[in-house]
């Protein structure tokens, strides 16, 4: 027997729209300054307005949208100061992290997920699978932070993680020559970590993030 939208428990109605909602907003499928049609969105997805609603707090706490008497929810734009201040704390907690990998004899235990995250952004590189690169962008990244065991960097690179993916759409969807040239750096960044190499990992993380700042 099928069961209606509105016998959905609220608490998992709501983490459909909510989850619904933000992947949309970090895809750039709904750009900033977008108004958000609560019904439209109801019909959507088949919940009821109370979940919808409550996604739409949970979204507004995390600057993601707006919540406007007039227009209701609308997409929070990414301001150029954001933008920049998101890429200057990613670099500086990605360059620290390198260098306690670096320090404490721990390229070994990252390197194969290193290699395996490359070998798959080439597969989506080569079928311009813009989505599935931005993900295993993160994935290297977050690798090599992971592996610091700094839990403060960590933690720091979670929150700053739907930000930074929401770049990451933006300027692949902009700039679709970066996906060739992101794998680029990637192998790059590999190749100075199994060199031990803290110093050159922050040199080519730096043009790396630099590229990004221009293309935005």
């Amino acid at each position: 027997m099928s069961t209606s939208s509105t016998n959905t428990p609220v608490p998992a109605a709501a983490d459909r729209a909510y989850e619904h909602v933000k992947r949309a907003i970090i895809r750039g499928d709904l750009p900033g300054g977008t108004a958000i049609s609560e019904n439209a969105l109801c019909q959507e997805i088949g919940v009821s307005r109370t979940p919808v609603h409550e996604a739409f707090l949970r979204l507004a706490a995390e600057d993601l949208i707006t919540l406007e008497s007039r227009k209701g929810a609308v997409v929070r734009p990414m301001s150029p100061n954001e933008a920049a201040d998101v890429l200057e704390m990613r670099e500086a907690i990605e360059s620290t992290a390198a260098a306690r990998v670096v320090a404490d004899g721990r390229v070994a235990d990252v390197a194969p997920t290193l290699r395996a995250v490359l070998a798959e952004q080439e597969q989506a590189v080569a079928t311009g699978d813009v989505d599935r690169f931005v993900e295993l962008d993160a994935e290297f990244h977050g690798a090599v932070i992971g592996a610091s065991r700094n839990s403060i960097a960590v933690l720091f690179a979670r929150t700053l993680r739907d930000r930074q993916q929401r770049l990451r759409h933006q300027l692949m969807r902009l700039r679709p020559d970066q996906l060739q040239a992101s794998l680029d750096d990637h192998r790059a960044l590999a190749d100075a970590l199994d060199a031990d190499d803290a110093g050159h990992y922050a040199e080519v993380l730096r043009a790396h993030v630099a590229s990004h700042r221009g293309a935005l």
